[in-house]
């Protein structure tokens, strides 16, 4: 894609895609690198750990094929902070999408 994503943006997809089932970090970077294929792994887990850190997310540990994988699940926070990007990203698409089309209102 062409659009950058801000930090907002990392945030509102990290925690929608957790929101739907826990996930580890590799999943999750997989998921979001369909809204920007240029995102590297690596910028993932200081996102993940900043939410962690404002308690929007938690992390637990699950075996894998012999060795533990690190998943993380939303918080009631996070589920909050969540809603409210969700609704800032609605108002903020909607007048990108009525400039596109046209619109001139202020």
């Amino acid at each position: 894609m062409t659009f950058p994503l801000s930090a907002p943006m990392f945030d509102m997809l990290v925690l929608s895609v957790i929101a739907e089932e826990d996930a580890y970090g590799y999943q999750i970077s997989q998921i979001i690198k369909r809204a920007s294929s240029s995102t590297k792994d690596s910028t993932l887990y200081p996102i993940l750990k900043r939410l962690q850190e404002n308690l929007c997310v938690e992390a637990y540990d699950q075996p894998f094929q012999g060795r533990n994988r690190k998943y993380y699940t939303i918080t009631d926070a996070g589920r909050q902070y969540l809603t409210e990007l969700m609704d800032e990203w609605s108002r903020y698409r909607s007048i990108v999408d009525d400039i596109i089309r046209g619109g001139t209102d202020k």
